[in-house]
């Protein structure tokens, strides 16, 4: 069987999932500030909580961090096709390590210091504060880096898997034609998702997921999974087109899946956390069905987002530093708006419409035009970036 390179061709369905994907953490994160539970408490938190936002939170939570590392590596292959080795891990130096150091110490301690007030009701100022948050790591200190976690494991992941993606660049390809053949059967794409189920069972009990990347085993190992098989999604067309053909299969098993950990959650019967036959199975079971709802995003995507635009072309390069910028934003409006005396839904469309249009505004007055701030935020200059057409 012959097989068929990317060709480097631009895969908009890919980017309106990536702009989707980052538009939807104003939502999950403005809903966070409703929700107690298993997930951890945000940094601010609104005195009455909501089941309705709970269940948007665990919904959203099966698949959105899965997604996001399974696009960056289909973003990785076509990085690769136009750098070599060494300009790739500068390149991941300059786009990743550089925001994620200025985000950490500029913006997170936003969130931390919002967090401390809510908490101690400590009126001090924020500038006050600052010396503070570099005292101990959370969670018995204040040190943290918050959102800014998907841009450091993300950084290493790029790092630690190079050889691994190199090897898998070798022009002989045979391996594409293997795993070709062996997905194109009918259910053949769920196929992958047995390792991360078996990642899910194996170590979610123990780490439940504080993503201070040296003891966080469960996400490090079924992220770095997603991570390479967006990748391997990527090298060959044959791997998007098997799974056009089996969409409704997917489509399906997604639904019921769901469906039954609705069950789970709306009843309250998820079995305790331990490395008991029930609590295992219950996260083998959300291995598996977090590889569905992928695979769903992706067929939908191909199926109705695989189209250019000028919004896309705007919104392909905002979504960085919308991604960065977001949650503090959200935790600073939201810290005032939970003391308003008005009801959970009024707040929430408050605090993600205000973080909505404030994040724009901050990114098309302070990033977009002005070079240093595009570097730290880890975009290119202004002379280096094609002009919309």
């Amino acid at each position: 069987m012959k097989t068929l390179s990317s060709n480097c061709e631009r895969r908009y369905d890919l980017d309106w999932l990536r702009v989707l994907a980052v538009l939807l953490l104003i939502y999950f994160h403005t809903a966070a500030i409703f929700y107690r539970g298993d997930l951890g408490v945000f940094y601010v938190t609104n005195a009455v909580t909501s089941p309705a936002m709970g269940i948007f939170i665990l919904l959203v939570h099966q698949w959105h961090m899965p997604l996001f590392f399974f696009l960056s590596g289909a973003a990785t292959w076509f990085s690769l096709e136009a750098r070599t080795a060494n300009q790739y891990v500068k390149e991941r130096f300059q786009r990743l390590l550089i925001p994620f150091v200025f985000g950490t110490l500029v913006l997170v301690p936003i969130q931390v210091y919002y967090r401390v007030l809510m908490t101690s009701g400590d009126k001090k100022s924020y500038f006050q504060f600052y010396p503070q948050f570099f005292n101990g790591i959370r969670p018995t200190g204040n040190f943290e880096w918050a959102h800014l976690w998907f841009v450091v494991y993300l950084f290493v992941f790029s790092l630690v898997a190079l050889p691994l993606l190199i090897y898998l660049r070798q022009p002989s390809g045979h391996w594409r034609n293997w795993l070709a053949m062996r997905l194109d059967r009918t259910g053949a794409v769920f196929y992958p998702a047995l390792l991360l189920a078996v990642i899910e069972g194996a170590f979610r009990p123990r780490w439940i997921g504080f993503q201070n990347l040296y003891d966080d085993w469960a996400n490090v190992l079924l992220y770095l999974s997603y991570f390479v098989y967006g990748y391997i999604f990527c090298s060959d067309r044959r791997f998007g087109q098997l799974l056009d053909r089996q969409r409704y299969w997917v489509t399906g098993v997604a639904i019921v899946g769901m469906a039954i950990l609705l069950a789970f959650w709306i009843t309250n019967t998820v079995p305790v956390r331990g490395y008991s036959p029930e609590y295992v199975m219950y996260q083998v079971f959300r291995g598996f069905n977090s590889w569905c709802w992928v695979l769903l995003a992706l067929s939908l995507a191909r199926s109705h987002l695989n189209v250019k635009s000028r919004l896309l072309q705007y919104a392909n390069e905002a979504s960085y530093p919308f991604y960065i910028l977001h949650q503090t934003v959200v935790v600073t409006i939201g810290f005032y708006v939970v003391q308003w005396n008005v009801g959970v839904l009024e707040k929430f469309i408050v605090i993600s419409t205000g973080s909505l249009l404030i994040t724009i505004v901050i990114y098309e007055l302070l990033i977009r035009r002005i070079n240093v701030a595009r570097f730290l935020f880890g975009l290119k200059s202004i002379s280096s970036q094609p002009q919309l057409k």
